[in-house]
């Protein structure tokens, strides 16, 4: 009901910029329509973005051992995966990463003193990959 009188309100106000725009009541009529399934789109579009934060939010929920872990070493179709400090970050799309490997380092594994004590940018290039899970014992 809310969403009905949201959308008569807004009929009216543009009648009303229209009407003293000097256009006519088939633009109005036209520009009801065109409001009606912009409003449709946006709440598609707004499920859309929801359901794709679940689906990011269960993929962050993964949880892997060190032996699970070295599956996704980014060989033979694998996803390239990295541990550091617990967290399991998703380098398989990173372009220093290429088949599975980066500058000396293997996917697969926990980086974390990797990582923090011989990589010359340390941590700092986490921030903007993928966080898949999280390393179990």
């Amino acid at each position: 009901m809310k969403r009905k009188n949201l959308i008569l309100v807004m009929m009216l106000l543009l009648s009303l910029s229209l009407a003293a725009c000097g256009t006519t009541t088939e633009t109005t009529t036209e520009s009801s329509e065109t409001t009606t399934e912009s409003t449709e789109s946006t709440e598609n579009t707004e499920s859309t973005e929801s359901t794709e934060s679940t689906e990011s939010t269960e993929a962050a929920a993964l949880e892997l051992t060190l032996e699970e872990l070295a599956k996704y070493n980014g060989q033979d179709g694998n996803p390239a995966y990295i541990a550091v400090d617990g967290v399991i970050y998703d380098v398989t799309d990173s372009p220093a990463w290429t088949n599975g490997g980066h500058n000396g380092f293997e996917a697969g594994q926990d980086l974390t003193d990797a990582i923090k004590n011989q990589s010359p940018h340390g941590v700092s290039m986490l921030e903007g990959l993928p966080v898949v899970g999280k390393l179990v014992s």
